[in-house]
């Protein structure tokens, strides 16, 4: 099992490619991303430049932390045109490392090696696959990492409620093993990270 360390400093973020249709859902990205940088953190995330995904990354670099994009090859097109029309090495304003991957399952191992807690803002059913298999890896005794959900706008209640409605039918056997922490206020996020990190290595 991976240990946790007695301080995050590499924030993976699983969030939408899509701006959504709640504009605070970007302002709490760009807060986010705010207080990833002025923490002088690095921010791991799926490599987009579009929707949340852009204006995370966005703002931690413009506050002063690092980036590191991973995205698989087959989405390039999708989700960074840009780069498919220009060379891998360019310098680019988004990152501070890119890594391109052959594919999903490629891409998902790396965020969850390169990152020290788990933050799920708003996304649609590929945040939501991400989110579950992180929760998977910690009820498994894979790792043990602080995983928090950015409830904007109670965005994630529907999702808590099923958790614990999967707890009571007792098919979640080991939920002391994952810890979903609420945070409605984008700013309190880091303060929740550090709060679980220091849970987690007391344990």
């Amino acid at each position: 099992m991976t240990d946790t360390l007695a301080v995050a400093s590499s924030i993976c973020v699983y969030c939408g490619s899509s701006p959504g249709t709640d504009p605070s859902y970007i302002k709490a990205a760009r807060a986010l991303g705010r207080s990833i940088g002025e923490a002088d953190r690095r921010l791991v995330y799926g490599g987009g430049d579009r929707g949340i995904m852009g204006a995370v990354a966005e703002a931690t670099r413009t506050h002063g932390g690092n980036v590191t994009g991973i995205i698989p090859e087959f989405l390039i097109k999708k989700e960074r045109p840009d780069l498919a029309r220009s060379t891998m090495d360019m310098p680019d304003d988004h990152y501070d490392e890119l890594i391109v991957t052959q594919d999903m399952h490629e891409r998902k191992t790396l965020l969850a090696e390169k990152s020290d807690a788990f933050v799920a803002m708003p996304g649609g059913v590929g945040t939501l696959e991400e989110l579950v298999e992180i929760m998977t890896w910690n009820q498994l005794g894979l790792q043990n990492k602080p995983i928090i959900l950015g409830n904007i706008n109670g965005f994630w209640d529907r999702f808590i409620d099923l958790i614990d409605q999967m707890k009571e039918a007792g098919f979640v056997h080991t939920a002391n093993k994952i810890n979903l922490i609420s945070v409605s206020d984008p700013l309190e996020i880091e303060v929740a990270i550090e709060a679980e990190v220091g849970r987690l290595t007391a344990a």
